[in-house]
């Protein structure tokens, strides 16, 4: 099986080919450059490194949200456009799922972190079962207080990675009571590798989408959203 990994969901563009268990080709940066300016040269470099034409790919998996409103959108435009064109399907991979794969060979639970702002995380809980991902707590949006809450109340060594880790460290140093480590830098944010490698076992489960019903997982209201609904509830009032 070959699958090409997008990752748009947050400050990291990734993009990656793998074939059956082997990871063929990888482009990440993580440089601040607009995501509509790096994903689509980053897909045609790995494509053209990997020497596997896209018309030879059996699906395009996504990281599906939640995280950037603008980033979730180019990611998932791009693959909708791509899996179109090549009648391939799309394997939509929840975000933080796919962060946590990162960590696979840990023996504990992992907690990936997005910055949500408002100090909020994007966030679940997760453990490997053998070969296979556990989750012991669906994505959500949560106060960084709650989760810190929850990863005590399980009482077991917790590795913590993603972009809301620098932002509330402090937090986390004060509010653990668990051993705790946070991910070394190469393992810290969002890989298209990743994405694609959970990717490949939702495909052998049947977790597909066909690319004109496939829609991003944002969990929460987009700021512009949110403004309008108070500005229309204030009108109202």
């Amino acid at each position: 099986m070959k699958l090409l990994g997008i990752d748009s969901s947050g400050m990291t563009a990734s993009a990656a080919i793998v074939s059956g268990d082997i990871l063929v080709a990888e482009f990440t940066v993580n440089n601040k450059q607009t995501h509509s300016q790096t994903l689509l040269p980053m897909i045609d470099q790995v494509v053209k490194m990997s020497g596997i034409g896209l018309e030879e790919l059996d699906g395009i998996a996504v990281a599906a949200g939640p995280g950037s409103f603008t980033g979730l959108r180019i990611g998932s435009s791009t693959a909708k456009g791509m899996a179109l064109a090549l009648n391939k399907p799309i394997i939509p991979v929840p975000t933080l799922e796919g962060m946590a794969y990162r960590m696979a060979g840990f023996g504990g639970v992992i907690c990936p972190l997005m910055d949500a702002r408002r100090s909020q995380v994007y966030t679940g809980i997760y453990r490997m079962s053998g070969s296979r991902m556990e989750c012991l707590l669906e994505q959500c949006a949560v106060d960084i207080l709650d989760i810190a809450a929850k990863v005590n109340e399980l009482n077991e060594n917790v590795v913590f990675l993603g972009d809301g880790v620098p932002v509330h460290r402090a937090v986390l140093e004060e509010k653990i009571k668990v051993s705790y480590q946070f991910a070394p830098l190469h393992l810290n944010r969002q890989s298209a590798a990743s994405v694609a490698a959970l990717g490949m076992i939702y495909m052998e489960e049947g977790k597909i989408e066909d690319a004109k019903d496939h829609k991003p997982i944002y969990l929460r209201q987009s700021q512009a959203e949110r403004e309008r609904a108070k500005r229309l509830q204030e009108q109202g009032a």
